[in-house]
């Protein structure tokens, strides 16, 4: 399978990538002839019947039933062809074959979070083996958004209060950019992530690596690392900036004023609450906007991202 990227389109690295681009290049290619053609027949009949001479009427023949018939028959069998040869694809498409393994992803202001069967989660990064079918059960927690990988060709809205699913089946070992299609609100470009297609052995090494600190990593360290891959940094600055949500400078230890006209003290336990139930205690001046990280996030990494906050309250 050729993997070189063209002009119009990345390189395809899915089983399916060479059906969709072949079905893309007949359009494309189709559309330049007529093109080509009616600019140059144009230009012809400008030059050809051009005014020259003395004025005289034209003949009263307004139609030529022949080249009528012959400019609707082209493009009704062109449409016919696009129509059977696009469905034949989008079905091929929808129906993941019987051994995909089933990977379920979840959509919302503006990450993307992704479980596996084996019992792992990650968010913004979906790690898969490479030559395998993989089926992506999707489902949206607020808006409609849009999974979209475009060296797979793979394109599917996912949408709240109900599953889409779509399939790919990665041909080449590499990271691939995953985005929202979809306007999602103010984080849309922002909601952006990584495809990781590894070998068998790698896959099985990240399924069984579990959560927690790499080796040499502080949890402080850990936790500035989760502070970005688990989409912290989207609504929240720590540079003391204002943002969706409250800036994490100077943070731990501080009294917050509550919406309510109550005061908090942010500590361990105020961090792990807004994290899990983010509506129980929403500070002065922001909307309760933050989506549940329940089921998201596993205890480790709540503890990284504490001690990330502590981290900061000097700084």
């Amino acid at each position: 399978m050729d993997t070189t990227a063209s002009f119009w389109l990345p390189a395809p690295e899915s089983t399916m990538a060479s059906h969709t681009d072949a079905l893309f290049h007949f359009i494309l290619y189709t559309a330049f002839f007529f093109l080509a053609l009616v600019v140059a027949l144009t230009t012809y009949f400008l030059i050809r019947y051009r005014r020259r001479g003395k004025l005289v009427l034209t003949s009263a023949t307004d139609h030529n039933t022949a080249l009528e018939i012959l400019w609707t028959v082209i493009p009704t069998i062109l449409v016919i062809i696009v129509f059977f040869w696009g469905f034949r694809d989008y079905v091929r498409l929808y129906i993941s074959p019987g051994d995909a393994l089933e990977v379920q992803v979840g959509a919302q202001q503006w990450f993307w979070t992704f479980d596996y069967p084996e019992g792992a989660s990650s968010l913004n990064e979906l790690t898969v083996p490479v030559n395998q079918p993989i089926r992506l059960l999707m489902s949206s927690k607020d808006v409609i958004h849009s999974f979209y990988v475009p060296n797979f060709r793979v394109k599917m809205d996912v949408l709240p209060n109900r599953y889409t699913s779509t399939w790919f089946q990665a041909t080449h070992i590499g990271d691939y950019d995953l985005f929202c299609a979809e306007y999602c609100g103010k984080g849309h470009s922002e909601m952006i992530g990584k495809v990781h297609v590894v070998s068998q052995a790698d896959y099985d090494k990240f399924i069984a690596s579990g959560v927690g600190p790499e080796k040499g990593e502080t949890m402080a360290d850990y936790g500035r690392r989760l502070y970005s891959k688990k989409a912290c940094i989207t609504c929240h600055s720590i540079d003391g900036s204002r943002n969706v949500g409250p800036t994490f400078m100077g943070l731990w230890a501080s009294e917050q004023p509550m919406s309510d006209g109550s005061r908090v003290l942010v500590d361990e336990n105020y961090i792990r609450e807004s994290v899990l139930n983010p509506r129980a205690k929403v500070v002065a001046g922001f909307k309760p906007v933050m989506p549940t990280y329940q089921g998201v996030l596993k205890q480790k990494e709540i503890d990284g991202l504490i001690a990330f906050i502590k981290s900061l309250q000097n700084q």
